[in-house]
């Protein structure tokens, strides 16, 4: 009996020092969450003018991919090619954005990796170029990797 007790109070002990692994829904909202901050660590970054700070979100990879009014493959072309339409703070303007939705997608085996993000953007500028559409919505693939979640891929028209 006293054997027992011994190995029940030290299993009780053993599991106040084991880290309590989340639930599905909350790994979920964790996830959720990051993304979200990552959107609006997007918007201050575009707001104050800096266009790489912008793009901290996007997976640094050829792979990555942009599809605008053409398709930009890899990091660094997208890069390049937001320096050079957006090259002044008057070209930046404010950017704000609206209605989005979040939807992860868990793997076969219950693990989120992948997420789908849609929403609007609204961009007012004080100095408008006419072949430059100052609202738009967005698709983006988010990929979560050693870097946490990244944008692999960014439709927006």
């Amino acid at each position: 009996m006293t054997r027992k007790l011994f190995v029940l109070a030290a299993l009780t002990l053993l599991a106040c020092f084991v880290p309590v692994q989340p639930t599905a829904a909350q790994e979920a909202s964790n996830d959720d969450a990051k993304i979200r901050a990552a959107i609006k660590a997007q918007t201050e970054a575009w707001n104050r003018g800096d266009v790489e700070g912008f793009m901290k979100s996007y997976e640094d990879s050829t792979e990555t991919t942009f599809i605008g009014k053409t398709v930009n493959k890899g990091y660094k072309p997208i890069l390049e090619r937001y320096k050079q339409g957006y090259a002044t703070r008057e070209q930046m303007g404010t950017l704000t954005f609206s209605d989005i939705d979040v939807r992860l997608l868990p793997n076969g085996c219950g693990r989120t990796e992948i997420a789908l993000v849609t929403g609007k953007f609204h961009l007012e500028r004080t100095t408008q170029n006419n072949d430059t559409k100052d609202n738009g919505i967005f698709s983006l693939v988010w990929r979560k990797g050693k870097d946490g979640w990244k944008i692999i891929l960014d439709h927006t028209s």
